[in-house]
C-alpha cells in the first residue's frame, strides 16, 4: 500500500519544506489540487451535501505545475501528482508542454492525474466548452502520450509537430472522478485511477468492482482516498481489496495536544503530525 499526502488547501509558502518532510518520512506522492480562482460559483460543487465548495476565497490555489518544480528541485525521490487537474479546461499544448517539463525537471517523478471538472466557470474563462470536456479529455491523452513520447503528431489544421524537452520515461496517466464514465475512461486511458473525494467503505465498493469489472484482470493501480482512522492492518485490509495506495493528510487529525504545542494551520504542526504518522503507519506497512 502506497501512502500518498493529500496536500489539498495549504498555504503555498509551505510546499518546499511539506515536500521535504513527505521524502523524509516516506510517503511515495505528494498530490495538490487544481483550481484557476475563486468566486460565486453557480455550478454545484458535487463533493458537499450543500453544493457549496469547503474553501473561500483566501484559500490558496498554487498552480500546479510551478509548485511542483519548485518541490521537486528539493527532493529526489518523492514523486508528485495533481489531484486532480482540469486538463479540457485548458488547450492541447499547454497541458502537454507543461507536464513535459515538470517530468524533465523533476526525473521522471511526475504522475499525470487528471479529470474532466465540475467547475462551468473556469471552462467559461479559458474560452473551453464544458459541455464536451469528457470527449475533448478522451481525444487528448493518447495525443498527450505521443508527445510525451518525443513522436511526431499530425492535428487538422496544423503541420506535423512534436515538442522539447520530452522526459525519459512514460508518464503515468491516473484519472479521477467516480462517474461510470469517468471510471471507464480511468481503465480505457489510464494506468490507475486516483479518488478525488473521501470514501466510506460502502462508498468505496462499488467503484472497486467497476474498475475490476472493466479493468479485466490488467495490472491497474487505485490510489483511494479512505475514510478510516489511519493504521496499517486496515490498509492492508484495503489492499486485499485491490487498492494499491491511499492518501492522508495526517494534519486533519491532530491531537489537542498538538495543536496547542504547535497551532492550527502551521506548518510545524503539518511536520509533527506527518512524522508521527510515519512512525505509527508508514513504518510498520
Amino acid at each position: 500500500m502506497k501512502i500518498w499526502l493529500g496536500a489539498s488547501f495549504v498555504d503555498a509558502d509551505q510546499f518546499v519544506e511539506l515536500a521535504r518532510a513527505a521524502e523524509r518520512c516516506g510517503f511515495h506522492t505528494l498530490t495538490l489540487s487544481d483550481h484557476l480562482f475563486y468566486a460565486d460559483f453557480a455550478t454545484p460543487y458535487p463533493y458537499s451535501r450543500s453544493g457549496k465548495p469547503r474553501w473561500d476565497a483566501k484559500t490558496h490555489w498554487p498552480d500546479v505545475w510551478v509548485t511542483i518544480g519548485a518541490m521537486a528541485a528539493v527532493t529526489t525521490t518523492l514523486r508528485f501528482s495533481p489531484n486532480v487537474y482540469i486538463a479540457p479546461a485548458r488547450d492541447l499544448f499547454t497541458v502537454a508542454k507543461q507536464v513535459s517539463t515538470a517530468a524533465v525537471l523533476s526525473r521522471d517523478r511526475v504522475t499525470f492525474g487528471v479529470g474532466v471538472g465540475w467547475c462551468k466557470e473556469e471552462f467559461v474563462a479559458t474560452g473551453q466548452d464544458f459541455h464536451t470536456r469528457g470527449r475533448r479529455l478522451d481525444a487528448m491523452l493518447p495525443v498527450l502520450r505521443s508527445l510525451w513520447a518525443g513522436e511526431t503528431v499530425s492535428l487538422d489544421g496544423l503541420p506535423p509537430l512534436s515538442i522539447s524537452p520530452t522526459p525519459a520515461q512514460r508518464i503515468p496517466v491516473y484519472v479521477g472522478g467516480d462517474s461510470e464514465a469517468a471510471l471507464r475512461r480511468a481503465v480505457r486511458l489510464g494506468d490507475g485511477w486516483i479518488g478525488n473525494r473521501i470514501y466510506t467503505e460502502e462508498q468505496l465498493d462499488p467503484v472497486l468492482d467497476t474498475l475490476r469489472r472493466e479493468s479485466d484482470g490488467r495490472e491497474f493501480d487505485i490510489i483511494a482516498p479512505l475514510a478510516v482512522l489511519p493504521d496499517a492492518a486496515t490498509y492492508r485490509r484495503f489492499a486485499a481489496k485491490g487498492v494499491t495506495g491511499t492518501l492522508a493528510a495526517p494534519w486533519w487529525l491532530a491531537t489537542p495536544e498538538e495543536k496547542a504545542r504547535y497551532g492550527e494551520g502551521t506548518l510545524e504542526l503539518k511536520i509533527a503530525t506527518m512524522e508521527r504518522f510515519a512512525e505509527e503507519v508508514i513504518a510498520k506497512l
